[in-house]
């Protein structure tokens, strides 16, 4: 497994106010371990280590972290328990969870996403392979600061504020912000690290191509899960007429699962790409783990091909090499989607889509988990619509039934 993100965290944290970090997992070993991580790194400051979720809750309000990274299987309170008990505690609270790479500890992941969870790392079976792991040590500590650096841009308003209020001066109040949408889905907390009055950035657009869709193409990566589950939700019966392929950067276990639940959000035939497999309309094919899924026309047809090649901008699967074979085999008749995520995968893809006639939507930084992946595709300038979560379904919707108004 590939898909951290390198070069993420510089500049994070340009005020030097550290990221406040609790690692809560029942394992001394690992606990220690983790910790050790994450204090060695200039950005981040370790300010509490427990041992089960109950600890971990009575301690959210004393050491106020920006970020929890918490383990699933613990005794007493396990992760999934203790997780809506800190968000009780504190609604902006930025949870990891840790997980093996179990099918049990998959959907529970998956779960805790739904509850209000920001992401996940998959932990190695073992203490020793954690210990060596190079990969896991690096998403750790990427994810962390990637998702704790919203934390930090929400202090530095309600510093200024206090201060000025303290001064005798009217403070102007931050943005409000919404940290669980009416969609479950954890929004972004841009907006309060700046006043109503910071216009939003704005990107060149391209229009949409003439050509009714034949294929949709999506890629995500932290925040994706439940951005695509609202997504499908919203474009319905819209994809009877096309098929689906999906990357989202996730291991294998998790990918299955992940297609199942895709499945039951949109009411239709879901499941992991396998090879030399005929894409269907009307159905939806994610990536495996571990693997980059391609398509290619095979005679007459259009096939899925698996490909166990090097990580592609560090992730395996990635969003370029499908969506540079969706705009070999569709053109113009290809609609792609960039989801919330860290990095820059796909946005190499989303030239190649434009180049290729077709057309591309990519979601805001406003509801974006991380507007890393998304916030590439959009510095392009060969999007059609830079959308927020809600509106993308319906967009979709009407773009694959020929209306692109």
């Amino acid at each position: 497994m590939a898909f951290a993100q390198r070069n993420i965290a510089a500049g994070v944290n340009p005020a030097g106010d550290p990221i406040k970090v609790m690692v809560v997992d029942d394992a001394v070993v690992i606990r220690g371990l983790l910790t050790r991580w994450l204090g060695e790194d200039k950005g981040l400051k370790v300010v509490s280590s427990q041992r089960n979720g109950k600890l971990a809750v009575e301690d959210i309000e004393k050491s106020n972290p920006d970020v929890v990274v918490l383990d699933i299987e613990m005794p007493e309170m396990d992760g999934l328990t203790a997780l809506p008990l800190m968000l009780a505690k504190k609604r902006d609270l930025i949870v990891i969870m840790a997980s093996t790479l179990t099918r049990r500890n998959a959907e529970i992941s998956l779960k805790a996403l739904s509850l209000g969870a920001a992401d996940y790392v998959p932990k190695p079976e073992s203490t020793s392979e954690v210990t060596t792991s190079i990969d896991f040590r690096r998403e750790l500590v990427e994810k962390v600061k990637a998702l704790g650096a919203r934390a930090v841009k929400m202090r530095g308003p309600a510093r200024t504020m206090r201060a000025e209020t303290r001064a005798g001066r009217t403070a102007q109040p931050a943005r409000p912000v919404s940290a669980r949408p009416a969609t479950n889905t954890r929004a972004s907390f841009r907006g309060a690290a700046q006043t109503a009055a910071t216009p939003a950035p704005s990107f060149q657009k391209k229009p949409y191509s003439s050509a009714r869709p034949r294929i949709l193409a999506i890629g995500s990566s932290t925040g994706g899960p439940q951005a695509l589950q609202d997504v499908m939700k919203q474009v319905g019966t819209a994809m009877n007429d096309v098929p689906v392929v999906i990357t989202q950067h996730m291991p294998p276990t998790f990918t299955a699962i992940l297609a199942e639940h895709m499945g039951k959000a949109a009411l239709r035939p879901a499941k992991e790409g396998e090879d030399g497999e005929t894409l269907k309309p009307g159905n939806i094919y994610v990536a495996p783990g571990g693997k980059h899924m391609v398509i290619e026309k095979d005679a007459g047809a259009v096939k899925i091909r698996l490909t166990d090649g090097q990580p592609v901008n560090f992730c395996k699967p990635a969003v370029d090499p499908l969506f540079d074979s969706v705009a070999k085999v569709y053109g113009s008749a290809s609609l792609a989607v960039i989801l919330t995520g860290m990095g820059h995968d796909g946005a190499s893809g989303v030239k190649t889509i434009s180049a290729g006639g077709g057309s591309v939507i990519t979601q805001d930084e406003e509801t974006s988990v991380v507007w890393g992946m998304p916030g590439a595709a959009a510095q392009t300038g060969v999007c059609c619509d830079i959308l927020p979560l809600k509106e993308i379904g319906p967009k979709i919707s009407r773009v694959l039934k020929g209306n692109t108004r």
